[in-house]
C-alpha cells in the first residue's frame, strides 16, 4: 500500500511487517480495532488492547512485538485475554446464527 510513507507507526518493526505485506501484496489495515479487556463498574477502561495489523483476507489479527523483557509478559497476558475474549465472541455468534 503506498500510504505507508505517510503513516505513523508505533515502533520501526511494524513498519518493515507492513513493507512486506505490501511485497506480498496482502491488504492490511493498521490498528483498525481496540479490544477492551477489563472495564469497571461504571464502565471505564481499566485494560485494553490494540492489535497492530488486521489482515482482512484471513481475517487475523498480528501484534508486531520486540522481546523486551519488562513487556513480554504483559503482553502475553494481553494476548491470553484476547483470545479467551474471541472464542467467547465467536461461540456467540455461533449461537446466533443456530439460532
Amino acid at each position: 500500500m503506498l500510504w505507508i510513507v505517510q503513516r505513523r507507526f508505533a515502533h520501526p518493526a511494524e513498519e518493515e511487517y507492513a513493507r512486506l505485506l505490501d511485497e506480498y501484496g496482502i491488504p492490511w489495515e493498521y490498528e483498525p480495532h481496540t479490544f477492551l479487556l477489563e472495564t469497571d463498574e461504571d464502565g471505564r477502561v481499566l485494560e485494553a488492547v490494540t492489535p497492530d495489523f488486521y489482515l482482512p483476507t484471513v481475517g487475523a489479527y498480528v501484534e508486531c512485538t520486540t522481546m523486551k523483557p519488562r513487556l513480554v509478559s504483559r503482553k502475553r497476558r494481553k494476548a491470553l485475554l484476547e483470545r479467551d475474549d474471541l472464542e467467547r465472541l465467536l461461540a456467540e455468534q455461533r449461537r446466533r446464527r443456530a439460532a
